[in-house]
């Protein structure tokens, strides 16, 4: 008797780690594990499974750490205060959105703050322990939707990926003083807040925002003080973009993470210290890597914390992208980089630092995520893997800019396998040392999961990067052909009659492209992908910058729309004769679904084999923190179209599946 193949439904034996919160005396991490569970445990429908994320607060002082919290909602967002008694937490119920708490470390139960209709984000205690302040909606409501009324729109931006539409009063800056227990709305901005961070004095926050709604979709932030009186002020003239801002231990000067004006998309973000007179010097000169963790991987669920830290006035501390790794790294104010804690085989996805100590989830290729204090791991969630992990074999190809790399992971024995090629998004994101739970299926099920970083990708140099810009599909697709080339030719046992090639959002788009200009592979899946350049500028979330940025295009210019069909996989679809399986959310708002629509009616007017799978409720994130039960439907129909056309070598006999049906989670 054979044993039994993982399936995926091994995705719901996972646990997943989230926002590793330090002490302030640093001994202590505060974190998140997202378990799923049964939506109703008490009354399951066998014929209809209900898999669903819940979230619980743990706490660990090194060695093994326990439940602070428990119940069958979501808490999330720890946040010590600062003499480390309290720690205000967000708790999300079965229905409802998330609401503020208190819980006492010394013992008691956890006391609710708020009661809002809209949900509590980005809580935070001043230095001297006096307020909270957090983002919230409050009590507004929208329910054109549901009462069927129209909705006026007069803004550059309206929907949002992960959110719909957006509110018409973006979210306000609220104070809870923790002493009085009052609670009032701070400060009603007129565009929405994207960071806050309070001033070492306790007197006041900076927070990013922007001029107004137009400034908002074209990226251009600035950073702004704002007092506990209410009154703000404008600390920068950036005019580009800004993810974070982080004042100055003394309190005149501040860090933040950016791009500088003139600068877009494909830049790598940088570290700037910015003087009283806007004035600002690059912290992190001859670095030449992005800030911040831009691996990709499939088992992140919840916020994963990676703003930089004060280590003292002269020294700071982030994390950056470096190849396939991500790890920790100083700055210092005369722009001297070194590492603090990186490993090139790891990628380091989450960290906060205080107190001297430092707590992060590290991961990698063969290693789940894990929560670690100081150096000490405090969790085990190895010991829960479902089954073995499987190493990936390094694979590399020959570019004009030097030697690119990426990895094959490849299944058990020395049979003959088919061979995906797998592409990564963004373009400006890395595949490298994560554990990828799909690619270990993948693995498992016996397929060669190819992966690589053609050139495009980050953690190789500001040059591997700009050398896409304005020719997607070019360089790029050389080096992802010549790397699988490589791929079979280097690994033994690869099947070249069996082979794949797949990708979600841009590399949705090389699928599609690729496609319509080769028909060397034997089966396609293109997840929220893009094929019509043209039409993604109006209907996605990020369409008015994204071309300018990317090609040096935009659609609603005339010649720049010829330019932006040439770069249309739709344009050469009549090419395509790859059977293609199609993957898309109807509320993904970054890749709309009518890319996925256009292409399935191109696709199905040639005449070639598609299947169309439509996620509703879902967005861009589905593979990655989609609802349980959808991520297993999507990887049941990833797995039953490989099956159906790479299970057997060409004249082995029929397929085996002499029909495709909706598979069920």
């Amino acid at each position: 008797m054979t044993a039994r193949l993982p399936d995926p439904e091994t995705l719901l034996r996972l646990t997943f780690p989230s926002d590793p919160q330090v002490s302030p005396d640093g001994r202590q991490v505060a974190f998140v594990l997202s378990r799923i569970e049964e939506e109703d445990p008490q009354a399951p429908e066998a014929d209809w499974p209900r898999p669903r994320y819940r979230s619980n607060i743990w706490l660990s002082a090194g060695g093994s750490a326990r439940a602070l919290t428990t119940g069958e909602g979501r808490d999330a967002s720890p946040r010590w205060s600062p003499d480390g008694a309290n720690l205000a937490f967000v708790r999300t119920g079965n229905k409802g959105a998330g609401q503020l708490y208190l819980l006492p470390l010394s013992g008691g139960e956890a006391r609710r703050v708020t009661r809002f209709r809209g949900g509590v984000q980005d809580v935070q205690w001043s230095p001297d322990g006096r307020f909270i302040s957090f983002l919230s909606t409050g009590d507004d409501e929208d329910k054109r939707d549901e009462r069927g009324e129209a909705r006026v729109i007069t803004r550059p931006r309206y929907r949002f990926n992960g959110r719909d539409w957006l509110p018409e009063r973006p979210a306000r800056l609220w104070l809870y003083e923790v002493e009085t227990e009052q609670l009032s709305e701070w400060y009603a901005p007129a565009v929405e807040i994207s960071a806050v961070a309070w001033r070492p004095g306790s007197d006041g926050v900076v927070f990013v925002s922007s001029a107004d709604d137009f400034r908002a979709s074209q990226w251009q932030n600035e950073v702004y003080g704002l007092a506990l009186s209410g009154e703000v002020t404008q600390l920068t003239r950036w005019n580009a973009s800004i993810t974070a801002a982080v004042p100055h231990p003394g309190g005149e000067r501040l860090a933040l993470i950016g791009r500088p004006e003139g600068q877009g998309n494909t830049q790598h973000t940088h570290l700037y210290l910015v003087d009283p007179d806007g004035t600002f010097t690059r912290l992190d000169a001859g670095h030449d890597h992005p800030v911040g963790n831009l691996v990709g991987g499939d088992c992140h669920v919840g916020a994963l914390p990676e703003r930089p830290v004060w280590l003292d006035a002269g020294t700071l501390l982030f994390s950056s992208t470096v190849r396939g790794s991500c790890g920790l790294f100083t700055a210092t104010l005369d722009g001297e980089v070194r590492p603090h804690d990186h490993n090139p085989s790891a990628v380091i996805c989450a960290f906060t630092a205080r107190g001297g100590g430092v707590a992060l989830i590290r991961e990698s290729a063969t290693q789940f995520p894990e929560v670690e204090l100081n150096g000490e791991r405090v969790t085990d969630l190895n010991a829960r893997l479902p089954f073995p992990a499987r190493a990936p074999q390094r694979v590399t190809f020959d570019t004009e800019l030097g030697e690119g790399e990426g990895w094959v992971l490849r299944p058990e024995g020395e049979q003959a396998v088919p061979a995906v090629l797998s592409i990564h998004g963004g373009p400006h994101t890395d595949y490298g040392h994560t554990y990828t739970h799909e690619f270990q299926l993948l693995a498992a099920r016996g397929y060669a999961v190819c992966y690589s970083n053609p050139r495009g990708s980050v953690g190789y140099g500001q040059a591997w990067v700009d050398a896409i810009h304005g020719r997607w599909g070019s360089v790029d697709m050389d080096d992802l052909l010549a790397f699988f080339d490589r791929c079979l030719d280097a690994v033994p046992g690869l099947d070249r009659s069996r082979t794949a090639v797949m990708g979600g959002s841009y590399g949705g788009y090389m699928t599609n492209w690729i496609t319509a200009h080769t028909p060397r592979f034997q089966a396609a899946i293109t997840d929220r992908s893009i094929c019509n350049l043209i039409s993604f500028g109006g209907t996605s979330d990020i369409g008015l910058r994204f071309w300018d940025d990317e090609l040096g295009l935009n659609f609603h210019r005339r010649n720049d729309a010829l330019r932006l069909w040439d770069l249309s996989p739709l344009q050469y679809v009549e090419n395509v004769k790859t059977p293609t399986l199609i993957v898309h959310s109807v509320l993904d708002h970054r890749c709309p679904i009518e890319q996925a629509e256009q292409w399935y009616a191109a696709l199905t007017l040639h005449g070639v084999e598609t299947r169309f799978v439509r996620f509703p409720g879902e967005d861009h994130e589905l593979s990655r923190s989609g609802r349980p039960d959808r991520r297993l439907t999507r990887l049941h129909e990833y797995l039953n179209w490989l099956d159906h056309w790479l299970a057997q070598a060409p004249g082995e006999g029929e397929h085996p599946h002499a029909a495709l049906e909706p598979q069920q989670a």
